[in-house]
């Protein structure tokens, strides 16, 4: 990777990182807000259908914003011909997907609350798939300041309209006419920012764009059902089986872990995804395969701490964070925390076949890893109760990560290369994990007693990592080069000397 791709990709991610610290931050303190807000049983039903929302939603993107993105960063003249494409066919595979979810409600045996909130929600399939093809489109372009904006303003307008339609006493009648207002609003900017770009609408729509699209984007497609469904499949079921206030807990511990994955691990993936696609289309597999191998061992040593700290704090931080009905979280959260970190570096590997044009094969991965997490979910749940949920899904990402690395060309020589490594890596999270559980039998719980152990867990971690020599030189190189990319990053370069 040369020092302007280098550059081009830090600005970018600095972009969608910070666009994410701010959106996905007020995002997840709304969220808190709203277990408060919400009676327990509202907010089950409120995880629930937004559970199903995120199933659905899969078939009117029908994969084809990864395509759009992929193609449009190589041949910027397909911009307008591929948003005429989308722009015919997304609103009708939103319908399907509208009229399929009416018809999953009572399928599953949902009360009448949920059944009659089901219509109104779904609506928002609609709205946001006119936002999501622009955004795609500017991504595509690397125009990243502008969708980073966009978001960050459209996350607090539906919280304004959320918490407005809330305590002026709508309920979740409200709450989603709320979010429909929002992303109308989202849809309108993105598409004024895209005719600014240059970018317009070419009638007629191109037929073999159109069969392209939905030839390529079918795998695609069916793999983030899948995926999705994998996510919120226990959800779904929890509500079915258990009921509303069991979902409750469940979400709790989900907003969590769902809010790492998103600033730590999507954020940076949609940044260099245009790079990673431009260079493996024009045959630089060298850099392409570096550029994975990094990206995947430094988020695991950067999560590994993350996974120690919330497991074992997660009685304190749930105390923190919610109310007293929602102890029954801890559990969950100390499990399915493990779930967010192994999903993080499977993500990357992902990644690596959706380049590669591969979708039928990673679609052939997820679909075994959702059947064997639906699977262990109805094997543990009656057993084990709640934290069956997080068992079960674990134990089968674990097994998608590994049959994930399996499939890349280099992965025999990564396992072969890091596999010591992340051995060292392990027992460094282990004398952390140990540090921590000690001094936390030894102070009371309190904020101040958890930011202390946390802290030094932290230190003992960062120990680990220098006398266990798990960062290599070329490591720290790459993670230099990336740094004095960024904005600022003129002053870092004097101060951290090339080696």
């Amino acid at each position: 990777m040369t020092t302007a791709e280098a550059r081009s990709a830090a600005r970018n991610a600095a972009a969608l990182a910070v666009a994410s610290i701010v959106s996905k931050g007020a995002l997840f303190l709304w969220q808190l807000v709203l277990t408060r807000l919400l009676i327990q049983a509202d907010y089950g039903i409120y995880g629930t259908i937004g559970g199903m929302l995120v199933i659905a939603a899969t078939l009117p993107e029908f994969g084809m914003g990864l395509i759009v993105l992929r193609d449009v960063a190589r041949r910027t003249e397909l911009a307008g011909r591929m948003l005429t494409a989308t722009l015919t066919l997304q609103p009708a595979l939103a319908l399907a997907a509208y009229l399929g979810l009416i018809m999953a409600g009572w399928l599953l045996g949902y009360d009448q609350t949920l059944r009659t909130l089901l219509p109104l929600a779904g609506l928002s399939l609609f709205v946001d798939v006119l936002g999501n093809m622009v955004h795609n489109q500017l991504l595509a372009r690397e125009q990243m300041v502008i969708p980073a904006a966009i978001s960050v303003a459209h996350i607090f307008l539906l919280i304004g309209l959320v918490a407005a339609a809330l305590l002026g006493g709508l309920g979740l009648t409200g709450l989603y006419w709320a979010t429909i207002a929002a992303g109308a609003a989202r849809a309108a900017a993105y598409w004024v920012a895209l005719v600014r770009c240059g970018v317009g609408i070419a009638w007629p729509p191109d037929l073999a764009i159109m069969g392209e699209l939905l030839a390529n984007g079918a795998p695609l497609m069916i793999n983030s059902l899948l995926g999705t469904a994998y996510q919120h499949a226990d959800k779904i079921i929890m509500t079915a089986a258990l009921g509303q206030e069991s979902t409750a807990y469940l979400l709790a511990a989900f907003i969590i872990v769902a809010g790492m994955v998103e600033l730590l691990s999507t954020t940076v993936l949609v940044a260099v995804f245009p790079l990673m696609s431009r260079q493996y289309g024009a045959g630089q597999h060298a850099a392409f395969n570096f550029l994975v191998e990094k990206i995947a061992f430094l988020t695991l040593i950067l999560t590994v701490p993350i996974g120690v700290g919330i497991s074992t704090l997660a009685s304190t931080l749930v105390a923190l964070l919610f109310s007293p009905a929602y102890t029954r979280t801890t559990d969950i959260l100390q499990v399915l925390i493990w779930y967010g970190v192994v999903t993080m570096v499977a993500n990357v590997f992902a990644q690596v076949l959706m380049i590669q044009n591969r979708q039928t094969r990673l679609l052939g991965i997820r679909a075994a890893g959702l059947a064997l997490n639906i699977t262990l979910l109805l094997i543990l749940l009656p057993r084990i109760g709640l934290v069956g949920a997080a068992v079960g899904s674990l134990v089968a990402e674990s097994v998608v990560t590994v049959v994930l690395i399996a499939q890349w060309d280099a992965g025999r020589d990564f396992a072969r290369r890091f596999g010591p490594r992340a051995l060292r890596l392990a027992i460094a999270g282990v004398v952390m994990a140990g540090v921590m559980l000690g001094l936390r039998g030894l102070s009371a719980p309190s904020l101040a007693g958890a930011v202390g152990v946390l802290l030094a867990g932290m230190a003992v971690y960062a120990a680990g990592l220098r006398a266990l020599r798990i960062i290599a030189p070329d490591d720290r190189g790459f993670i230099r080069q990336v740094l004095i990319s960024m904005p600022g990053g003129a002053f870092l370069a004097r101060v951290w000397k090339q080696a």
